[in-house]
């Protein structure tokens, strides 16, 4: 019998090493089409983002500063990581809509990130796999809750679904078509 907490080490490096293979086979340039539904009455808004991820190995600096700003003791490192930055427009105006960048730390099955969707501030998610090569977070603040599945397809696509609730109700569900660029 395997005892309770060699059960649970085991379980975090198994999703530990997933997520470190699913950051490293996501590292590249991308180009991601996206169209964002806000319910209930279904208007929707269309964008188009260039993105670019990098893998964060053990240790990086980046990692000790996400580490920092979320408090971790000293002797807590994040096992792995990304940093992804985009650059967004709106795909009718071909105006800017965002550009930016942030870091994902990977801890057990906790996803630390230096910002959320609709908050600059630090955020965790809960994440977890529902195979090798689809990734679910589940992320909650300011009583809003955002659910989100990335798939990679083959090397040159990844899908993304983002439902994001509040109160019980689904206020928006965003959907990627992502290729690789690069």
């Amino acid at each position: 019998m395997v005892p309770v907490t060699l059960g649970l080490q085991l379980s975090q490096t198994t999703e530990e090493s997933l997520i470190a293979a699913f950051f490293q086979e996501s590292e590249g340039k991308w180009r991601s089409e996206r169209r964002y539904y806000t319910l209930p009455d279904g208007e929707t808004k269309e964008m188009v983002s260039e993105i670019s991820i990098r893998f964060l190995e053990l240790g990086s600096p980046e990692l000790e500063k996400l580490a920092q700003m979320h408090e971790l003791a000293e002797e807590v490192t994040l096992a792995c990581g990304a940093e992804v930055t985009w650059n967004s427009t709106d795909s009718v105006t071909g105006r800017n809509n965002s550009k930016g960048s942030t870091l994902f730390g990977a801890r057990g099955t906790i996803l630390y990130r230096d910002r959320g969707f609709a908050t600059s501030k630090p955020v965790t998610a809960e994440y977890y796999f529902s195979n090798p090569k689809t990734l679910c977070l589940r992320t909650e603040y300011k009583g809003s809750v955002f659910e989100e599945e990335l798939k990679l397809i083959g090397q040159s696509y990844r899908t993304r679904q983002t439902i994001i609730s509040r109160a019980g109700e689904q206020q928006m569900i965003g959907q990627y078509l992502e290729k690789r660029i690069q």
